[in-house]
């Protein structure tokens, strides 16, 4: 369960989801792991969302993500679980982990699945291959650990169960100098109390055509309204009118919302590939051969600049009613 500074990422209770249905063909439980100072509170939440028990590390040397001490403190955890399969939500510390350890239990790893599903013993997965050009199926052979790290939003977050309870085992773990050879010295926050594009099931981005940081606040009115992200291309990003932490792409943020507004944006291929996942794209561009076109559930052939100041004003209009 991925948590900084005592916020569980919503990526996990999605995990949690998942959990449960593998549990229901495999005859096992879902679990869960927490990871950090101060974390055995969490637990009572994911209680709720469906965990039957959660093994808590609770360390104050495991305050700030250190992917050494980290790995060694998940690899507790699994020693104290025994389970069959780890599932760790794709994100950068999703990642992180799970190749480490993958490589030190020796498992069968899958990275950023789209679809994981039991066979037998061995677990059946689908992810993403070459920039989103298709997806692969591979087996994960039940001889061994399985881990997989699924994309955000693959699965929905079941609803939290009231009165639901659930066992809370805690976990020690002992850490070597060669897991603390580094240390944090300082964190520099980025966000500006932003949203994050990967957390957020709405998200609305902006390309070159909006021509400056200032003409992004057409979008920032919009997404306010839909209680959505912002995001922007690489083009935007590279231009200066959004920060790097804003951009979708292969070689930005991979996401998959339940709505993705792309305004100005023409579609190329590292684009495409970190947004086509979205359940419901919206395109806005005067181009009409523009590629965003061809992966859009909505087209508007349209100037932005008009037609966006008018989707937030009627959608301020249906939220007052």
């Amino acid at each position: 369960m991925e948590q900084r500074a005592g916020r569980i990422n919503p990526a996990s209770y999605q995990l949690l989801s998942l959990a449960a249905e593998l549990a229901k063909s495999t005859g096992g439980q879902s679990e869960a792991c927490l990871i950090g100072q101060g974390v055995t509170p969490l637990a009572s939440p994911l209680g709720a969302h469906g965990a039957r028990k959660v093994y808590a590390v609770d360390d104050a040397a495991l305050a700030m993500y250190r992917a050494m001490p980290y790995a060694t403190a998940v690899c507790a955890v699994i020693d104290a679980a025994d389970p069959a399969i780890v599932l760790f939500p794709t994100t950068a510390m999703g990642r992180d982990l799970a190749s480490r350890v993958g490589a030190r239990r020796r498992a069968a790893l899958a990275i950023d699945c789209t679809e994981v599903s039991p066979q037998g013993d061995d677990l059946l997965i689908t992810k993403p291959m070459y920039a989103g050009k298709f997806s692969a199926k591979f087996r994960l052979s039940g001889k061994r650990l399985q881990i997989a790290t699924v994309r955000t939003n693959a699965y929905s977050a079941a609803a939290p169960q009231s009165g639901a309870t659930t066992d809370v085992q805690p976990v020690t773990v002992s850490l070597s100098s060669a897991d603390q050879r580094l240390s944090i010295k300082e964190i520099v926050s980025t966000t500006s109390g932003v949203k994050d594009v990967t957390e957020a099931d709405v998200v609305v981005s902006g390309g070159r055509a909006l021509k400056s940081a200032d003409n992004f606040k057409v979008l920032y009115e919009l997404a306010e309204v839909l209680d959505a992200a912002v995001g922007a291309s690489r083009a935007a990003c590279d231009a200066g009118y959004q920060p790097h932490t804003r951009q979708v792409g292969l070689t930005g943020k991979v996401v998959t919302p339940k709505l993705y507004v792309a305004c100005g944006i023409d579609g190329a291929i590292q684009h495409l590939a970190g947004m086509r996942g979205s359940k419901v794209i919206v395109a806005v561009n005067t181009k009409k051969d523009a590629p965003i076109f061809k992966v859009a559930n909505y087209g508007c052939i349209a100037d932005l600049f008009t037609l966006v100041p008018l989707l937030t004003q009627e959608f301020k209009k249906l939220r007052a009613h």
